[in-house]
């Protein structure tokens, strides 16, 4: 894992960008056409904000689909005003969750961007949380952070070229997914559209909330994958008296208390590896709903046990590190005590955006950028204080860069919100990248 830390850790690449005599640049480092902008984002910021409390305001849990086909309507009228192509990716009606919304600008200038928001938020209708409010500088919502503050973000970048004459003959594609918060299943159903944009495009950008602290705004150049795991222990069911026995054995709760203490022992310690037993049931009567990760068990002090169940997610940096700690999870279970058998089984989920070299390009592109339009540098975000995202399916194929909404915290929490001032920083970040990628 040294190669990815180095990645991670890595601030400066060089990279050259090549514009035509007529992008010559500012005094301070932006072209006209990127000055344009800025200040055109600049006078319409309060206009982003409204938009963005009209979508907070309409439920779109991801159980929702009515909500999020308001929410998705509501962008694709602002996208086909600037001209793009829109349509929706149908799943099927027994998934229960809406489609994709996608749209499109057919240009043949510079590189193919693929944008990727979603429309769902966790809060579903029966939530107590449902209406946007403003405090200070702060705006309070349902999803504002997570993420309908990037779909603006996504708009608004857009907006902004079109005003500076820069979008028409871009090569762009908006995917919005309806159901990231609880994706439909299989993913390779839900997920099919975007890997295949993916393919073809040449750069990936995320735009759910960016991260900052006390030392930085940080991008995102790596995300860790997202999947489960299932332990299934079996015993023999005895009079306690004989637990340990010949006969007996350990019985099914000591064979499962054997392999979680090995896993924690012998897998725990790469870096960027975790794994976590999210839930436990042991007895003679077990009964485990993985959809909905609940259950009931039964069991008596003095009857040896069964049967255990363990449901648990494991998160990792790359594909090689996961076929790892899966093999090293497998050899834990192999060994048996006496009288007991187990098994573990893997549920993919997200894969990982690993840190390649082509992200930590991208990285610069917009710490300078965000150093032109006087701010600090950007450094690699440490990817362990990032989840998974639907950016992840995509980076395998093409370079990638996450994090690009405005910021704020509390997602998923009834305190979530996001500091109003960040929206027309991030969309000027978003749309001078966007820009200069169309013109490489």
């Amino acid at each position: 894992m040294k190669t990815v830390h180095r990645y991670i850790t890595t601030i400066a690449i060089a990279m050259s960008i090549a514009f035509t005599p007529a992008e010559l640049t500012l005094a301070d480092g932006l072209t006209t056409e990127e000055q344009t902008m800025v200040e055109w984002i600049d006078a319409h910021a309060d206009e982003a904000t409204v938009l963005l409390e009209e979508l907070v305001n309409i439920n779109s849990g991801t159980m929702n689909p009515e909500g999020v086909y308001a929410v998705g309507g509501i962008l694709e009228g602002h996208l086909q005003a600037l001209g793009l192509e829109t349509e929706w990716v149908k799943l099927p009606d027994s998934m229960g969750r809406a489609g994709h919304l996608v749209a499109r600008q057919n240009g043949s200038q510079g590189k193919k961007i693929l944008m990727i928001g979603h429309l769902d938020t966790v809060f579903e209708p029966g939530d107590s949380f449902q209406e946007s409010r403003r405090e200070g500088d702060w705006l309070h919502g349902p999803g504002v952070e997570d993420m309908k503050g990037g779909d603006v973000v996504m708009l608004y970048a857009l907006m902004a070229l079109k005003h500076a004459g820069a979008l028409d003959d871009s090569r762009l594609v908006l995917f919005f997914t309806g159901d990231e918060e609880s994706p439909g299943e299989p993913l390779e159903v839900t997920r099919h559209e975007l890997i295949e944009l993916g393919k073809r495009a040449d750069v990936a950008l995320g735009f759910e909330a960016g991260i900052r602290d006390e030392a930085f705004e940080w991008a995102t150049v790596a995300r860790r994958s997202a999947s489960e795991w299932m332990l299934e222990v079996k015993g023999v069911q005895a009079h306690s008296s004989g637990i340990f026995s010949e006969d007996t054995g350990a019985g099914a709760i000591f064979e499962a208390a054997r392999i979680l203490s090995e896993f924690y022992d012998e897998v725990r310690g790469e870096e960027y590896l975790t794994f976590n037993a999210g839930s436990i049931l042991g007895g003679t009567d077990v009964n485990y709903d993985a959809e909905t990760t609940s259950g009931t068990a039964f069991g008596k002090t003095n009857v040896v046990p069964n049967t255990v169940v363990v449901h648990g997610g494991i998160r990792t940096i790359s594909p090689d590190q996961l076929q790892r700690a899966q093999a090293a999870m497998e050899s834990v279970v192999s060994r048996h005590l006496p009288h007991t058998d187990s098994t573990i089984s893997f549920i993919e989920g997200y894969p990982p955006m690993a840190p390649t070299d082509g992200n930590i390009q991208l990285q610069n592109m917009l710490s300078d950028i965000n150093i032109e339009l006087g701010r600090q540098e950007m450094p690699a975000l440490d990817p362990s204080r990032r989840g998974a995202a639907d950016i992840s399916f995509v980076a395998p194929y093409v370079d990638s860069l996450a994090g690009l909404g405005p910021h704020g915290d509390g997602g998923h929490s009834p305190e979530e919100r996001i500091d109003m001032t960040s929206i027309p920083q991030a969309i000027q970040r978003a749309a001078i990248l966007i820009y200069r990628l169309t013109r490489q």
